[in-house]
């Protein structure tokens, strides 16, 4: 009699909490879900592509995205089935995985408060931004992605990076209608503007700070992120922490 209920205790034994077992399965599994649908946009949006840049593979938003997206699935897979199967080792490495990923959102976030006004940190993140400003034209997605970050800004430094675009390079040897321009997303937005003008970023990289600052936003992005950032350092702080803490 003894034996039978040794037998069915050593059964129904388990190293993990049943209560923290199912909520880390639950929460495992809607984040392996979310993980195949990251995979799925970015492979989608890669294959949309007609030509592939090889210099933007490392910035390429739809590389990013696949990335991201496969790191999260091996992460979530080890949590979900190790919390399922009361796999330990699944557990450990699901363990040491989000350790990992803590310590490195710890470290970015005390650089970034530590350093955003360097000229280091500013020089890293501008050679990204560069190559992003080159292949302007040439891939849609980061075309996407620089008219959505220049909201109010214009450039890294300030409006004439863009020289550093085939397109929009300001030498006298430029042939292309847009030299010396900037792209629209740089323009001042005008209230109730019924037709929008989407040329008003034309030639303004031959004026100076003053005349330019009439009908585009001449501030770099660098100096637009610093302020903002130093302007909500509770909210950027708390959107930290919160992003953390799961």
């Amino acid at each position: 009699m003894d034996s039978d209920q040794s037998l069915k205790r050593a059964e129904t034994f388990s190293y993990v909490n049943p209560w923290i077992r199912y909520f880390l399965f639950f929460f495992s599994f809607l984040f392996w879900v979310f993980s195949f649908v990251i995979v799925g946009i970015g492979v989608y949006a890669k294959l949309q592509k007609a030509t592939t840049v090889r210099d933007t593979f490392l910035i390429d938003p739809a590389v990013i995205l696949i990335a991201v997206g496969v790191v999260m699935f091996f992460i979530t897979f080890c949590g979900c089935i190790g919390a399922l199967r009361e796999n330990i080792q699944l557990l450990k490495t699901f363990s040491f995985s989000l350790t990992l990923v803590f310590l490195i959102q710890l470290a970015i976030a005390i650089m970034g408060f530590s350093y955003s006004d360097q000229s280091q940190a500013r020089g890293a993140v501008g050679k990204f931004v560069k190559k992003a400003i080159v292949h302007y034209r040439d891939d849609l997605d980061l075309q996407n992605l620089m008219d959505y970050i220049q909201k109010e800004c214009c450039g890294w430094n300030n409006y004439t990076d863009w020289s550093w675009n085939l397109y929009f390079n300001c030498t006298l040897s430029n042939p292309s209608t847009e030299r010396c321009a900037v792209p629209y997303s740089c323009c001042t937005r005008v209230p109730g503007e019924a037709v929008i003008n989407t040329m008003c970023g034309f030639g303004v990289q031959t004026q100076n700070y003053m005349e330019a600052n009439k009908s585009i936003y001449p501030v770099g992005c660098a100096d637009r992120a610093v302020l903002w950032i130093e302007s909500h350092l509770l909210l950027v702080g708390a959107l930290a922490l919160g992003l953390a803490l799961p």
